[in-house]
């Protein structure tokens, strides 16, 4: 590849789905937006490669060059502006805030979510810092001032991956995807409504239950959400499945690369196999987890984005860059796999003292039953992002979890309030 990881995302249309991540905190007390500022712009110095913005070189391609102008902190609006333009100096990030809530807007192509987090959770300690003039005892976060770890902008290539073969090869059983939503949420203005719920439940409840049935956070709402499912869908579908995201940086010798460089795992229930028992269906789960993160079958995936990467690189013009990208993308092209929902354990952080001052975290991106989980203190909170504002699917979570015994409260929908990029044009010659 010729050109960093974090600028091959951006060759993914827009047209239907935003490409930026999204995170909220709300805090325990009202947001000072001036010390706001201050604060994401000292912290923006510990993550010069989040500091960027997009140019062209002689070839079409996309490159990141380092800008000095300040990270935009604005008044949450109902229409925020745009990645990559004037409105925030040129940044691929900013940051909005109202009452007491924070918004941390990021490109996706920068990072996924443990790259994202560091950068984010910086910026929350530095505005505690300067909020209340205390140093909340977080050994876990970066401050400021720290120097980058030795691996935090390694980025992987071919040479980096195993040639071995794969130890196991997902052979899917063609679960139901929601089509018929995405084509609503995408199509039909009067039904378009991109939302998400916040489902919270207690450690003191999950845990136990978990340690009992063979499962960890990930599995049980992978679990969870597949009898949701099994609730709501038509008897004609067979197959429900679960897909979530896995991060093979430490195989890689790369623990703390900020690079996206996910592959996935997909797990296929038939819905006979859904009644039985909670333990039967955790040792299941976490086998097809494990078989599918095993190095061989991650490193395989990204060989394959990789490969991809490289052909992108060999096309002339940006146009044909992206036209590429949007007809062989391994995540949404032609050969694209998808399951039934998506479960991601994204925010497994230690967050030390800092938690006093926070009562909500969570991840929101665009996506239909994407499920995205995150931790603090004694609760661990699932954000579920839809495109039409449907309440049958989060009743039928919430059912699920209070019949395993997993008591919840559910607050929302909340509108998701996505931006996109705005990305420079290739000269007409």
């Amino acid at each position: 590849m010729k050109h960093s990881l974090d600028t091959y995302r951006l060759y993914n249309s827009e047209k239907r789905y935003s490409a930026v991540v999204r995170m909220r905190f709300i805090m325990k007390d009202t947001v000072d937006k001036e010390i706001l500022e201050k604060s994401v712009n000292r912290a923006i110095k510990r993550y010069p490669y989040f500091s960027v913005k997009v140019r062209l070189d002689e070839d079409g391609a996309y490159i990141l060059v380092p800008n000095s102008k300040p990270v935009a902190v604005l008044t949450s609006s109902g229409h925020l502006p745009l990645l990559g333009s004037r409105a925030v100096n040129g940044h691929l990030v900013f940051v909005d805030c109202r009452g007491k809530n924070i918004f941390f807007n990021i490109s996706h192509s920068l990072a996924g979510g443990k790259g994202i987090f560091p950068w984010i959770m910086t910026s929350v300690y530095e505005y505690v810092c300067d909020r209340y003039g205390v140093k909340p005892y977080a050994p876990m976060i970066n401050k400021w001032d720290s120097d980058l770890k030795p691996t935090e902008t390694a980025e992987p290539d071919m040479s980096d991956l195993t040639d071995e073969p794969p130890v196991y090869t997902y052979r899917s059983k063609k679960p139901v995807m929601m089509i018929k939503d995405y084509l609503t949420g995408v199509y039909d203005p009067f039904r378009r409504c991109p939302n998400y719920r916040i489902f919270t439940v207690r450690k003191q409840d999950l845990i136990p239950f978990i340690k009992a049935n063979d499962s960890s956070v990930t599995t049980f709402f992978i679990i969870a959400m597949a009898k949701a499912m099994d609730k709501v869908l038509p008897g004609r579908y067979r197959v429900i499945g679960g897909e979530t995201a896995h991060n093979p940086r430490d195989g890689l010798g790369m623990p703390d690369t900020h690079a996206d460089i996910l592959s996935h795992v997909y797990i296929d229930y038939d819905r006979e196999y859904l009644k039985e028992s909670m333990e039967k269906l955790g040792t299941m789960t976490r086998g097809q987890i494990i078989l599918q993160t095993d190095s061989t079958v991650s490193q395989y995936q990204l060989r394959k984005r990789f490969e991809l990467y490289s052909r992108i690189d060999e096309t002339e013009g940006l146009e044909n860059k992206r036209r590429y990208m949007t007809e062989n993308d391994t995540s949404s092209g032609k050969d694209a796999v998808h399951g039934t929902f998506i479960m991601n354990y994204t925010g497994q952080v230690d967050l030390g003292e800092l938690a006093d001052y926070i009562e909500f975290y969570g991840v929101i991106c665009e996506g239909h039953l994407l499920l995205e989980a995150t931790s603090l203190g004694d609760r661990i909170f699932v954000t579920m992002m839809q495109l039409i504002n449907e309440d049958k699917y989060a009743d039928a979570f919430r059912e699920t979890l209070e019949e395993l015994g997993i008591p919840c409260t559910v607050s929302g929908p909340y509108r998701k309030n996505l931006t996109k990029h705005l990305l420079p044009k290739e000269k007409k010659r």
